[in-house]
């Protein structure tokens, strides 16, 4: 269920009375968490957890579905009618820095989480993306990487190695290419955030960064120019005809019409057929609707010519606890990221890579725990009982590798605007659809970005 802004807010007001009519109990304490996992399932699976905090602890609890893309404009309206939440949840990155930069957030609360689980038990990449110099502002929950997904089977007729350099992409690309069957799948529509990260991804890959060490624009960097010459190469040269979406390079690879495609490790339960609204649809699928999963190799990062390792674009979602919460939020986070830390990952274990590794530190429970957890929406399986341990700690590993444009570099913000804004994908569309010069576009590109970041301040 979505809300907009001004729902939210009748919605909260509304929470107040909710113990008067007998639904639940009233407790000393109330607490309001808005969560952008909003679909039903998950809500009912958040609803059973705060239940069960509920009833250890002497409070209450509203949960707020939200829809992501309006979450910024409806904390916006909470905040002017003092109606903040006490703690968001599934917070993505971009946002963690926008609310730290207007001073919704209570990063002391967040910090004292942090010490009191022990950073030492966290995913090093988690915590550096979700700080701001030495301030931790919220408590990284989960992560999900972006990555490479191949056709083993075609690969290895090929006598091609695993595409994990761009040597090797370009090289299966071309020689892939043809017979009803696309190169590559990846995003090229101008209307989709996917697009965004996809170009990203190419770009971290051979180290482009969005500011240097300087916090200067580097879009025009030699590094840039390499990486983003791939991938507009590879999109219009050997990819799928048409600006292409999160859905349809998930459809073209699923048809066995493409030997790769860029997606993230969300893919992993509807590439073994488990949701019955995106199945794959290969011609060996319809006899074994787990054929391509088994045919299905995943590179977690690609490494370019310039870059010293290879690099993942990847989400990093939080809990935020948001100013003037109240106190007993603290507990709840820390309860959820330790007593019930399976229970959240269990939500969508497929998108939700714990990056919290295990209750003390050298311990790697929680990780392994996560290959054993049911994934799927209309079949249910375990993660390893579907993919080999290696695809999994491929999986498991690119989160250990995750960077962002500007995030460590104190231009979340301007990073998050660019994404917001579709800067890079209109540009790439137009010059994959129409050809032109990529020197061009990235000096459009930085002057746009100079504007975004003049904006903010920066």
């Amino acid at each position: 269920m979505a809300l907009t802004a001004s729902a939210v807010v009748v919605a909260l007001s509304l929470a107040g009375c909710a113990s008067d009519t007998g639904a639940k109990p009233q407790k000393d304490s109330k607490l309001t968490i808005w969560t952008i996992e909003d679909k039903p399932d998950r809500l009912q699976a958040q609803e059973k957890m705060l239940d069960a905090f509920s009833a250890s602890d002497d409070v209450d609890y509203e949960l707020v579905p939200i829809a992501e893309d309006q979450l910024s404009s409806a904390l916006t309206a909470a905040a002017a009618a003092n109606e903040l939440p006490d703690l968001v949840s599934a917070l993505p990155l971009s946002n963690v820095h926008q609310f730290a930069n207007d001073d919704l957030l209570d990063t002391e609360a967040a910090a004292e989480v942090v010490k009191k689980l022990d950073a030492g038990t966290f995913n090093k990449a988690a915590l550096d993306l979700t700080r701001s110099g030495d301030t931790q502002l919220a408590v990284p929950s989960d992560a999900f990487p972006l990555m490479l997904f191949y056709r083993t089977d075609l690969f290895k007729a090929a006598g091609l190695d695993a595409p994990t350099d761009y040597p090797s992409v370009l090289e299966a690309a071309k020689k892939l290419n043809g017979n009803g069957v696309a190169g590559i799948s990846a995003a090229t529509s101008a209307a989709e955030q996917f697009t965004s990260q996809t170009i990203e991804s190419f770009g971290l890959s051979n180290d482009c960064q969005l500011v240097n060490g300087k916090g200067d624009l580097a879009l025009d960097s030699d590094n840039c120019k390499t990486a983003f010459g791939l991938y507009t190469d590879l999109m219009s040269k050997y990819s799928v005809a048409g600006e292409q979406d999160t859905a349809t390079t998930r459809a073209s690879y699923f048809a066995g019409q493409a030997a790769m495609v860029v997606w993230s490790s969300f893919l992993l339960d509807e590439l073994a057929g488990l949701r019955n609204d995106a199945l794959p649809t290969c011609d060996q699928c319809a006899a074994d609707p787990r054929w391509l999963a088994n045919n299905t190799g995943v590179v977690g990062g690609l490494q370019g010519p310039d870059a010293s390792s290879p690099a993942t674009y990847g989400e990093v979602v939080s809990f935020a606890i948001m100013r003037d919460a109240a106190p007993i939020t603290k507990d709840l986070v820390s309860w959820l990221m330790s007593d019930s830390y399976t229970d959240w990952i269990s939500v969508a274990p497929e998108g939700k890579i714990p990056v919290r590794t295990g209750a003390e530190p050298g311990s790697t429970e929680y990780v392994d725990g996560w290959a054993d957890l049911e994934t799927g929406v209309d079949t249910r399986e375990k993660l390893s009982a579907l993919y080999s341990p290696e695809v999994l700690d491929t999986v498991v590993g690119a989160t250990k590798d995750i960077v962002r444009w500007g995030m460590t570099e104190g231009q979340g913000g301007l990073a998050g605007a660019m994404t917001t804004q579709r800067v890079l994908p209109t540009l790439f569309s137009d010059l994959i659809a129409s050809g032109g010069s990529l020197d061009d576009a990235l000096v459009s590109a930085t002057d746009k970005a100079e504007q975004i970041k003049s904006g903010l301040g920066g």
